[in-house]
């Protein structure tokens, strides 16, 4: 468990970082992006990530192997700008296979030709994620996507546990995630307590 805090992109950053994704010589790279800041997903899960663990029709991941026990098979809901994106990805391979890698290896050949391996997953996007980082004059790392996104949901309100469930935090970190994330959590605490406000109800 990483005990720096990492970075949160704003939005500014986050479609500078998108128009640099867009603009990458990897194809793979803006879907990537995009569903990595849409679900949370570690880095490891969204690169070995195969077609079997979409499911278009009920819009979600169930993930593989994960770090943690917590993470291993968990479903992830896919959002509306996370599945299609996805299904745009997707109109790109129509030869794929249940089987077949979602992010496969390649390379660019003679003539710009992106030649794919859908048996192999890609290496990384290191090279691909600097690039577009200095393109965007964005200083951070790629885990720091899967910070973003679990910053904006509890900003959202959304409980820490429910939080945890999607990130696949184990008991460990989700522990270090409350001190962690805990003054974000303060505007759901209050909405919580709020309901128990009986101050229009008649005490006898």
């Amino acid at each position: 468990v990483r005990h720096d805090h990492g970075v949160s992109f704003t939005v500014a950053e986050e479609r500078r970082l998108t128009a640099a994704c867009r603009a990458s010589r990897s194809p793979s790279l803006l879907p990537a992006f995009v569903v990595a800041m849409q679900t949370g997903l570690r880095y490891s899960e969204l690169r070995l990530l195969r077609w079997s663990q979409i499911d278009f029709l009920k819009a979600h991941v169930t993930v593989g192997q994960s770090k943690t026990a917590a993470g291993t098979g968990r479903v992830v809901p896919l959002n509306p700008r996370a599945l299609t994106e996805l299904q745009r990805w997707a109109t790109r391979v129509p030869d794929r296979q249940q089987s077949h890698y979602v992010f496969p290896a390649g390379q660019i050949g003679q003539g710009g030709v992106y030649a794919r391996n859908p048996n192999q997953p890609i290496g990384s996007w290191k090279t691909a994620w600097a690039t577009a980082k200095r393109a965007a004059d964005v200083t951070a790392r790629f885990h720091d996507i899967r910070h973003t996104a679990c910053t904006r949901m509890l900003e959202g309100g959304a409980p820490l546990s429910v939080v945890a469930t999607i990130l696949g935090w184990s008991a460990a970190t989700t522990a270090i995630m409350v001190k962690r994330y805990g003054h974000i959590g303060d505007t759901a605490r209050r909405t919580a307590v709020a309901v128990l406000d009986t101050s229009d109800v008649k005490l006898d």
